[in-house]
């Protein structure tokens, strides 16, 4: 039953307010009626009111930390909670109600400067055997001695499967439940702070990945007015855009406040389609800057923008968003050619120290000046914004990530000149100071291809894969084992012949499908030499960071 009437100003989603009682609160004008429907501990149904802006809200009793449910739309379908703060069972499993009790121990943390930042970006599947939040804890002293002084954590919204590089993610406010969801998420949080290290969360307000994305039946929280790289851009300047705005900036309030996060990165804000007169980013930045003083504890928000526009971080006084800091690619761009020698892509509008220096001087190479690979002037002049707001880096996912072959700097640049990098990042000035995970000379490929599994999950009697697949073979069409272990992988450039040892294992649960298989009733993985014979869906055991998959989805 409903005990009683709520309003629109209560927190989205499902919130626990004790004695047994939970409120909830949905955005979703495109539908008449929304129902709770309670899964666990005991099925039942909850009636939400309406109002005329399409918010459907009530206090539900009976309901305690860790029961389960969905919304029902106009009595028809069942779909997760958009502002769901867990999803034990994936993106299309019930949502769960969780207790925001919690321990902390941080009392004394107030933030550090931005300028004393250095930055270890993390991704939290990959980082450890284990691939979660708890398994990170008991190496943060390694990452002190480092010098690192910030963890910066790759995106960890609900994204489909166990392992994604993160920029799938389709719940924003829910922690990944492979990672150890919320709890977890905290206790690494609450432990960084213990032991004086600050914690980035890359967030993406750009776009929402495809599987479990249920948004479009709830409301216009997408536009067709634009397109991002990635899908259909997020409604932030269109008609209902206020309550979309407000779905992502209370999202980051969350994350500030529930959280105790330092900084938040933004992922790709060029991709943020918004030509309003008070840009979402700027009305971010106030939000998160009213909260920062009400916790007395520092904030940040750092952006990732290939717009070379001052006005990122230029104070609102001046015209600007006012947001904290922002990621130097024109730094990165700049140093890659000189220790590469590499001009393809947009790496043609880079060379010689000149612009090197002039990053170091401005902050910016390109300032208004015609771009080559643009084919049109590039950029602002940033010459009153101050150094600290700049991030530099010599790598970072993106620029390791995006690779064919996901190669390393170490890969492409002899030892010197590794060695000048790094000089060049250290000796930078007053800047934050990023890096991808890795040591100096650590030549091991980032790969976040179809082909490739995404993480370590260790299991004893494996072996090691002699040669990591290319990731522009990931269209895989067969794979065939012969009877030396190696295995033909079919693509559309042909045949190619690798040598592995295959995981022989009596049963395991693939990382991807999350099937069970096991050799009575393995599934059959086509031949690739057209015998007809099936091959046996045994398991690769892909060197250390990756995953343990079926042949099925190996092939996907």
């Amino acid at each position: 039953m409903i005990l009683k009437t709520m309003n629109a100003s209560s927190p989205l989603g499902a919130h626990f307010q004790g004695e047994q009682q939970c409120s909830f609160l949905v955005w979703a004008p495109n539908v008449e009626q929304v129902e709770v429907r309670v899964k666990t501990p005991a099925e039942r149904v909850f009636p939400l009111r309406r109002d005329e802006r399409g918010y459907h809200y009530g206090l539900v009793e009976g309901l305690e930390p860790g029961g389960r449910y969905y919304y029902c739309l106009d009595q028809s379908v069942e779909r997760p909670d958009p502002a769901s703060s867990f999803q034990p069972e994936g993106v299309h499993g019930p949502s769960e109600v969780i207790d925001p009790a919690f321990d902390w121990e941080d009392q004394g943390w107030f933030g550090l400067p931005l300028r004393d930042y250095l930055i270890y970006e993390l991704h939290v599947g990959t980082f450890t055997p284990e691939g979660t939040f708890d398994a990170i804890i008991p190496l943060l002293p390694e990452l002190i001695e480092l010098g690192v002084t910030a963890l910066e954590l790759m995106p960890v919204a609900q994204f489909p499967g166990a392992r994604n590089w993160g920029y799938d993610g389709v719940y924003p406010y829910a922690v990944q439940d492979s990672y150890g969801g919320p709890s977890g998420l905290k206790r690494l949080v609450n432990a960084c702070h213990q032991c004086g290290l600050a914690v980035v969360l890359d967030v993406v307000y750009n776009h929402l990945g495809p599987e479990g994305n249920y948004l479009r039946e709830f409301g216009p929280y997408f536009t067709d007015r634009y397109r991002t790289p990635w899908g259909a851009a997020l409604n932030f300047d269109g008609e209902h855009s206020q309550e979309v705005r407000r779905f992502f900036l209370e999202n980051a309030l969350r994350w500030q406040t529930q959280f105790h996060l330092d900084a938040l990165r933004l992922d790709a804000v060029h991709a943020i389609k918004d030509c309003s007169a008070r840009p979402f980013l700027q009305e971010l930045a106030q939000l998160t800057r009213q909260r920062s003083e009400q916790l007395n504890r520092r904030f940040y928000l750092i952006a990732e923008s290939d717009l070379n526009d001052a006005r990122l971080t230029a104070p609102e006084v001046l015209g600007g968003y006012g947001l904290d800091g922002q990621w130097s690619d024109d730094f990165h761009h700049s140093l890659h050619v000189l220790l590469t020698g590499e001009r393809d892509g947009y790496y043609m509008d880079f060379g010689g120290t000149g612009l090197l220096a002039k990053v170091f001087r401005e902050g910016y190479a390109y300032t208004g000046q015609y771009s080559a690979y643009r084919r049109q002037p590039h950029g602002n002049s940033p010459r009153l914004n101050s150094a600290k707001q700049f991030v530099v880096y010599s790598q970072n996912h993106d620029q390791v990530g995006n690779r064919r072959d996901g190669d390393r700097l170490s890969r492409l640049a002899h030892l010197e000149g590794l060695k000048l990098a790094a000089g060049t990042v250290l000796l930078s000035g007053d800047r934050a100071i990023g890096r991808n995970n890795g040591d100096l000379t650590d030549d091991h490929p980032i790969g976040f291809s179809y082909i490739d599994a995404l993480a370590r999950n260790i299991g004893p009697g494996g072996t090691t894969l002699e040669e990591v697949v290319d990731p522009s073979e990931a269209f895989a069409t067969a794979i065939a084992i012969s009877a030396d272990n190696s295995y033909n992988l079919v693509t559309r450039g042909g045949t190619r012949t690798i040598q592995s040892t295959l995981y022989n294992s009596s049963i395991m649960t693939c990382a991807s499908c999350h099937e069970v298989h096991n050799k009575e009733n393995a599934t059959q993985a086509p031949v690739a030499d057209g015998s007809g014979d099936p091959t046996p869906n045994y398991f690769l055991y892909a060197k250390e960071q990756y995953s343990l998959i079926c042949l099925s989805c190996h092939i996907k």
